[in-house]
């Protein structure tokens, strides 16, 4: 009700603060860009988490980050000394997250405008247009009508930002999750697993292998679980 008021009001984007962050939210064309313009609560449970076990000066990495609403926040816990990695691969999604970046003054987000993948390379990407920020991948017939953008694995895309180890890392690509994280514990060194991890439960019935129990076995354990996400955590060796 309050989206449908809002976009007879003010049909343009609007700009706000979000945790700390500065945001121009498109929110006739995306969930979360809606749910954090008009809930300052939204993902309050997740991101506490996440700060919780990611220290000032810290590392953290987001895949799939949308326009920014954990990876701004956590840039802001982090400090200009802190590093954070934001993934992105729709370009116009990248274009916003971009232009919050330089919005909220955070040199200390380096952007990747790629798809965390299985392989280096190209995935097709396809969104719903109602919803940009709900982009997938999309293989063979299905991929008629989506667009073409680089797919990189996550232990490159670490190792190209120079990162010995990681704190936290937050994971939603709708259903691609399995494809990403799996080979990533297969190839990354320990010092790069990270201590705590938000991931996107909502999609999992198109996981070909069950992330979560695959991180379980490599001694990760849920401790919680939100509507859409799983929030797990390392058990110290």
């Amino acid at each position: 009700m309050l989206s449908r008021l809002l976009n007879l009001l003010r049909p343009g984007p609007i700009d706000a603060q979000y945790q700390g962050a500065s945001f121009r939210f498109y929110h006739q064309t995306s969930a979360t860009e809606r749910g954090a313009l008009l809930n300052p609560d939204y993902n309050l449970e997740e991101l506490e988490f996440l700060r919780a076990h990611t220290p000032q000066s810290g590392v953290f990495v987001d895949v799939g980050a949308n326009v920014g609403t954990y990876a701004l926040a956590l840039a802001r816990h982090v400090g200009a000394s802190g590093k954070v990695i934001a993934i992105e691969p729709h370009p116009v999604i990248h274009a916003r997250l971009a232009f919050n970046c330089a919005a909220s003054i955070l040199s200390q987000v380096r952007l990747v405008a790629a798809a965390a993948g299985d392989s280096d390379g190209e995935l097709m990407i396809q969104s719903d247009g109602s919803n940009l920020g709900a982009s997938h991948i999309v293989r063979g017939q299905n991929a008629a009508h989506a667009i073409p953008v680089p797919s990189l694995r996550l232990h490159r895309i670490l190792d190209d930002a120079g990162l010995k180890h990681v704190h936290a890392l937050k994971i939603d690509i709708e259903g691609f999750e399995d494809r990403v994280m799996i080979p990533f514990f297969g190839q990354a060194p320990e010092s790069l697993w990270p201590r705590a991890v938000v991931i996107e439960h909502l999609s999992r019935n198109e996981w070909q292998e069950d992330c979560i129990a695959n991180m379980g076995a490599r001694g990760y354990a849920a401790i919680a679980r939100t509507r859409s996400n799983t929030l797990l955590l390392r058990r110290s060796t």
